[in-house]
């Protein structure tokens, strides 16, 4: 499908040019922008949104550099210092930066507090350039922000399902995100099945059908490629292998939740055009 876009992955380089910060809780290997573009053939995709991940920090230089390999046709989603000036944040934008992310899940945190308090801060730093925040976190720990992600003036991505806890989608969590997902205030992104934390293939599958059936406007999909892992028993230090996804599965995953007609190219077409700005 022309267009098409896969709405989260990452890209690791060379660790002698691109060192990751000391206190991570795991190392990736090499993930190349060259191999990004094989994944992207074998899925049938010509567009990425390339995410900042956690072993870098806030040094974005890898995700720039692969912006720029890209040649317009990626965009990022970067994790900033507080320090940084609104004149930095033009020229990240001009470099193809579309959002900023708040990781509380990688770094094992779920406090509703601080979520409010990046959310709140990051809004009214990026509104006037059309960004989003991508919030990685657990279901509980959003549907405590309900109130400030109802009335924050950007958009707001999560990720992986929003780590959806409930098939049944009867909890308190669930029913809160559904009620901000129904206003439009959130997007959702449909990636990393193996991340969410519900019973098998036929329960994300409930799932996705519920989100895509409320507001599939608000729908992004995503492969994570290239399957970040923390293997049981390494070091932060040692490399852990990536998860061994193939693109036969990611295309399957994908057509049952989406089909291969309208819904798709809205998915996979229409609403990251309008978010990413390609």
């Amino acid at each position: 499908m022309q267009g098409a876009c896969d709405a989260h992955v990452h890209v690791i380089g060379p660790a002698g040019r691109y060192p990751m910060v000391a206190e991570r809780h795991y190392t990736p290997g090499p993930a190349s922008v060259e191999s990004l573009q094989a994944h992207l053939q074998l899925n049938g995709l010509q567009r990425a949104v390339i995410i900042q991940p956690s072993v870098y920090g806030t040094d974005n230089t890898c995700l720039l550099d692969a912006l720029a390999q890209m040649q317009g046709q990626a965009r990022g989603v970067a994790v900033l210092s507080e320090a940084v000036t609104p004149a930095q944040l033009r020229v990240l934008d001009a470099q193809g930066v579309r959002g900023v992310r708040l990781n509380l899940e990688s770094a094992g945190h779920d406090n509703a507090a601080a979520l409010q308090a990046g959310l709140q801060d990051w809004a009214a730093r990026i509104a006037g350039l059309g960004w989003h925040v991508q919030v990685y976190a657990p279901l509980s720990v959003v549907a405590a922000c309900h109130e400030t992600l109802r009335d924050l003036p950007v958009p707001v991505v999560l990720d992986h399902f929003a780590l959806w806890p409930d098939a049944t989608c009867a909890l308190a969590s669930c029913q809160s995100t559904l009620r901000l997902l129904e206003a439009g205030r959130i997007h959702i992104k449909l990636s990393a099945s193996y991340r969410v934390p519900l019973n098998g293939d036929a329960d994300v599958k409930a799932v996705a059908q519920r989100l895509l059936a409320l507001r599939p406007d608000r729908m992004l999909w995503a492969s994570d490629w290239p399957h970040t892992n923390r293997e049981p028993g390494r070091g932060p230090h040692e490399v852990s292998a990536y998860r061994p996804i193939q693109a036969s599965r990611l295309v399957q995953e994908r057509e049952s939740w989406l089909g291969q007609g309208v819904l798709a190219r809205q998915v996979l077409v229409d609403n990251p055009q309008q978010l990413y700005r390609f």
